[in-house]
């Protein structure tokens, strides 16, 4: 799997979040957080008096003076609420349970002098809405009681914080240090049959290797330019195939797939053998951002969607469905030692656990022995339950993503 570096994927994620995931947990029935949307361009707006969407808008002040100021009249059910930023800062806004600190809905970046819609379900209960300028302390402004019973009401998570997440990611890095001396033993193999001249013992080397570092994905961040050196494709680069900087696994396969001699794939075996034995050495002195760790469980498959499911990242062995099991693994062994944290705050996990299994099961099917199905010859049936599968496992990934997002609480 090709990585897109993390300061690009961010933003999409956020569009993920404000756009998508209150339709995804709606149709699945499972619990992301309920987010505020954006409006069309970017553009202030403002509470109808009569809304076309039938529901009952609220306008809500927000502001270190005001913070929640607006909402006098409350009631249970399906709502809007018009957060209205009247101060000078931009800010976060949550609506809480004050004593628990539970949040049923956020709003992130309402930008001073703007307003955004936050669309909720509430049962009877204790609310609050957090206002957090950025550049400035917390508020949380009064407590609002909704009569009745609690049921009916929406999901709400209890934020997570960066001490939260700090455990997960220290065994995480463990566990990718535990792999590094059988990535290293499994490469040696790959480079050693290069240089013996053994094309073929190269070709059933290769899958191996590659699939050691495939299962590392959520580190890839804290790898830099390590992984273009050792999983980079020609994406980007003018000389395609023949490009200088086209290095590692991926050039070493369209090499052994297309034909080169062992004298010419000598130099590329030679440097990728020596790109992971650097990396081994400096790992124990990266640091992942704990904040990352949620994140990364659903990139990996949403990166596996978009690449390895369309064949971008095939360079002559076909591997792909491979590629895309073991990319399976790397989030499974995410989610492992993310289980602490979610445990408590995502009603889905067992429905996760569900899909996973699922997923892999139909990754499975595509494997023979020592041989696996191209994704181009999977048959139009495979192909749409493999992409069922996946893209059903991204949406419950997508919520992780969004119960581990690091919230403010002062």
């Amino acid at each position: 799997m090709r990585r897109v570096h993390l300061s690009l994927l961010r933003p999409s994620f956020r569009q993920l979040l404000v756009a998508g995931a209150v339709t995804a947990a709606a149709a699945i029935g499972v619990g992301a957080l309920t987010v505020g949307q954006r409006p069309s361009g970017g553009h202030r707006t403002k509470a109808s008096a009569r809304p076309s969407d039938g529901l009952r808008h609220t306008s809500v002040e927000v502001s270190e003076g005001g913070c929640g100021r607006g909402w006098t009249h409350p009631r249970r059910g399906k709502q809007v609420f018009e957060l209205r930023n009247t101060s000078s800062r931009a800010a976060e806004v949550y609506l809480t349970d004050p004593a628990g600190g539970a949040v049923y809905g956020e709003v992130e970046g309402l930008g001073p002098g703007t307003s955004r819609p936050l669309r909720v379900t509430l049962g009877g209960g204790s609310y609050a809405f957090r206002c957090a300028p950025d550049d400035a302390g917390a508020v949380t402004g009064p407590t609002v009681t909704v009569a009745g019973p609690a049921r009916g009401g929406g999901p709400s998570a209890r934020p997570v914080t960066q001490q939260d997440l700090i455990p997960p990611t220290i065994a995480y890095q463990k566990w990718v240090q535990g792999r590094m001396g059988e990535l290293v033993r499994k490469t040696d193999a790959l480079r050693s049959a290069v240089r013996d001249g053994d094309l073929a013992g190269a070709r059933a080397a290769w899958l191996p290797a590659h699939l050691v570092y495939e299962r590392l994905g959520a580190a890839y961040g804290a790898f830099g330019d390590a992984d273009g050196a050792i999983n980079g494709t020609t994406a980007g680069l003018s000389g395609g195939v023949r490009d200088p900087d086209f290095t590692g696994f991926h050039r070493l396969e369209y090499g052994l797939w297309h034909g080169e001699s062992a004298s010419a794939l000598r130099p590329v075996a030679d440097r990728l053998a020596k790109d992971v034995r650097k990396l081994r050495d400096d790992w124990p002195a990266q640091r992942m951002d704990p904040a990352d760790l949620g994140l990364r469980a659903h990139e990996i498959m949403e990166n596996t969607v978009q690449l390895e499911l369309t064949g971008r990242t095939d360079y002559g062995s076909g591997t792909n469905v491979a590629t895309a099991r073991a990319n399976l693994d790397g989030t499974r062994a995410v989610l492992r030692r993310l289980d602490p944290v979610l445990a408590s705050r995502d009603p889905g996990l067992p429905e996760l656990r569900t899909w996973l299994e699922r997923t892999r099961h139909t990754l499975d099917g595509a494997h023979h022995g020592d041989h696996w199905t191209p994704v181009e010859k999977l048959g139009r049936t495979g192909r749409q339950k493999l992409n069922a599968d996946m893209g059903a496992l991204v949406e419950r990934l997508a919520e992780v993503a969004a119960l581990t997002d690091i919230r403010r609480t002062r």
